[in-house]
């Protein structure tokens, strides 16, 4: 039985349509990226959990998005090329959205009205904010823009959320 977040269509950094059904009974860590933002070295971060927590379960989503200070301004093709040679990404990219406003992507409609943020707001504040989602697609945590990701309470959590 698949959750509401695994029936959400969404379109891979390549083009290619889908759902996140594809990653259904796995433990999910969605993240908004940019390229040419202070916070852009985090995508190192994410790729060392990635590497380290695949085989247990886990899969680092990321969502490029321009939003925030026009900080992801390149198409999909030099976005995946960014990531490739400057961190060496290998988790799932998927095409550019938007996570505010009117024009937000139902995944982050979904996850913002799951997962509300300080002082219970639904915003998303900036780019490299991210959310835990459970095997069963229940949203666990939200985190903060500059929580690294490879700081304790992501990896707590991540641990947490794998040995359920």
């Amino acid at each position: 039985m698949s959750a509401p977040i695994h029936e959400i269509p969404v379109t891979t950094i390549d083009g290619r349509e889908t759902t996140l059904g594809e990653h259904a009974g796995k433990v999910l860590l969605v993240v908004n990226v940019a390229s040419q933002c202070g916070l852009t070295p985090q995508y190192a971060g994410l790729e060392e959990l990635w590497q380290t927590y695949r085989d247990r379960g886990l899969v680092v989503l990321g969502f490029p998005c321009n939003q925030f200070g026009k900080q992801e301004p390149g198409t999909e093709e030099q976005i995946a090329q960014f990531c490739e040679t400057r961190f060496s990404v290998s988790f799932p990219m998927y095409a550019k959205v938007e996570v505010n406003g009117s024009g937000a992507h139902p995944l982050y409609d979904f996850l913002t009205r799951e997962k509300r943020g300080l002082l219970g707001t639904k915003a998303i504040k900036w780019n490299f904010s991210k959310f835990l989602v459970g095997r069963d697609g229940a949203v666990l945590a939200r985190f903060a823009p500059t929580d690294k990701p490879t700081a304790g309470k992501i990896t707590q959590a991540i641990e947490s959320a794998l040995a359920a």
